[in-house]
Order: structure tokens, then sequence, then C-alpha cells
């Protein structure tokens, strides 16, 4: 296929908009243009690549891949300006960080630390679910994600920078609070307010109380900490999060940890990022930082 970064650009424009004419608009060029890149582009790639009800467009299957590829030919062109830039000399750059809502409860203070030693630096945050999160780090839309565990595979690289210790909350009027030691096994009528399916919490606790032989009884499930956070102060169960996303409401005693046998759990925050990926200066800057200075910047709650 002959196949012009114009045309690409294009093509991205008017999957955006789906308009011809609003495409056209931001291109600055006339309707009839746009229409005959993206005809020629059909052409190369011998399949339609947008469904045409009307004035109305929508991309068929093969535009949506056609689509990643744009995508991850301009994030490529992109790096590649930055990095030329930064070889002539520029200390400015961007970093493009994803990470796991748990993380945001101590990730603006590594940020604001880095903004200090690099001040010209531009930084884009994403806040995703751990899907959402892999599915970034692998079509390389992110520089790199800050979350738990990161997936098995040889196309993911996950570097561990600080503990992430699980920890069981209660509302201070619950039965348990206070006890200087609790039975694993009187938990297993406790009903439990969790994270969703997918999240790495959930997955942790489920995998630690089958490793006990004792099923996990959920009440209610969430797709936040600060949700189930909520949900465990209105006391409609126990919940279990990771202790630096509740550093506020033990200083206020809202919440409180139980003193359960074997526990926390022991998990560790990841950087995560492509393998093989090649960074530019501000991105390896950061990761460098991270995985330095995190644990002396960031300290979980007493409890």
């Amino acid at each position: 296929m002959h196949i012009t970064l114009k045309q690409l650009q294009i093509f991205e424009t008017v999957a955006a908009q789906q308009s011809y004419t609003e495409a056209a608009k931001l291109l600055y060029l006339t309707q009839p243009a746009v229409s005959m890149q993206i005809k020629q582009l059909e052409e190369q790639t011998g399949l339609p690549l947008f469904d045409r009800l009307g004035k109305q467009i929508s991309l068929t299957h093969a535009g949506e891949e056609l689509l990643q590829y744009a995508k991850n030919i301009q994030l490529q062109l992109d790096e590649a300006e930055q990095v030329m830039q930064e070889m002539k000399g520029l200390k400015r750059g961007r970093l493009h960080l994803t990470m796991a809502s748990t993380a945001n409860y101590f990730t603006p203070q590594l940020l604001a630390a880095f903004h200090q030693l690099y001040p010209d630096a531009k930084v884009q945050l994403d806040v995703t679910n751990r899907s959402g999160l892999i599915n970034a780090v692998r079509n390389n839309t992110t520089d790199m994600a800050i979350m738990g565990r990161p997936p098995l595979g040889t196309d993911l690289v996950g570097i561990p920078f600080m503990e992430n210790p699980l920890v069981i909350i209660a509302p201070p009027t619950h039965p348990l609070a206070g006890r200087e030691m609790i039975r694993l096994k009187e938990l297993a009528q406790e009903p439990f307010i969790v994270r969703e399916g997918e999240s790495g919490t959930r997955i942790a606790a489920e995998r630690f109380f089958a490793e006990h032989g004792i099923k996990l009884v959920t009440g209610m499930e969430m797709n936040r900490s600060e949700a189930i956070k909520q949900a465990v102060m209105a006391e409609l169960g126990l919940g279990i999060v990771s202790l630096h996303t509740i550093d506020m409401e033990l200083a206020l005693k809202r919440l409180t940890v139980l003193n359960v046998e074997d526990f926390p759990i022991m998990r560790h925050w990841h950087i995560v990022h492509r393998n093989g990926k090649r960074f530019a200066a501000i991105p390896e800057a950061f990761r460098q930082f991270v995985l330095e200075q995190a644990t002396e910047l960031i300290k979980p709650p007493a409890y």
C-alpha cells in the first residue's frame, strides 16, 4: 500500500468528526478534497473505511483497525519529534502518564516533586481501570502506567517501586473494631464491599481468602476505592483497600483498620510500559525519579 501521512491525518480527522464537512473546516480544505483523499485511501486498502447513510458516516471494521494504526503512527512521529528537539538541547518535554484510580492518592505528590526538578515539563495524566491501563500501554497511547500487579506476558514490563499494603477497613462502631487479633474464619460471614471483577485489589483479595479456605462474601460491588470507603462508613459492610487511600479517614477516625491475622496483603505498585519502548528524556527522567524517590516521598499512614 502507498499511503501518505496526509491521508492518515485526514482519515483520523474525519473519523473523529464523523463528518467530511467538519473535517474539511478543521483541516482548512474543501470537502471535495477531503472526499478525494478518503476515496484514494480506500482504493489503496481495497476496503471501505466508512459506512455512509445520508449525511451520517461511521467507521467500518476495517476503518476501526486502520484508525488504531494511524494513531500509533502519529504517536511515533510525536515521540521522534520530541527526541529530536531534546537532542538539539531543549530542556522541555512531555510526559503522558496513565494510572489506576487508587494511585491518585499519592501520584500527585510524586508529580509535584518531579515538577520542582523539571518545571517546564508538560504532564498529561489519565485515570482509568485495570483494563484501560493495560490497553493504553499495549496500544502505545501512554508513556507508562502506574498500577498494581501487571499482567503476565512478554509485551509489557512491570517494575515494582513501592509497597502497596491491602488492609480490611470497618466503621469504628463495628463489633470487631479495636480487637487485638481477629481470626480469618471470623470474617467468613461478614459481607464485604468489593471492587469490580477485573480490579487488581479484588483479584488479590479473592486469591488470599481462597488460599486460606474461606470464600469472600461480597455484599456490594463498587468501581472506585472512594465509593467503597463511603459504603463502609455507612456500615454496609467491610472493605479491602490500599492503605494509601485512607490517610484522611484514619486521621478523622471515620474508619478503622481491623487487626486480622495474616493481614495486610502485601502487594506492590509498578511502573508498567511496553517491552522495548524507547523513552524520550522527560518520561525516562520520571521513570528513574519514581524508582529512586517514591519510597522516600510517600509514606503510608500508621494504624
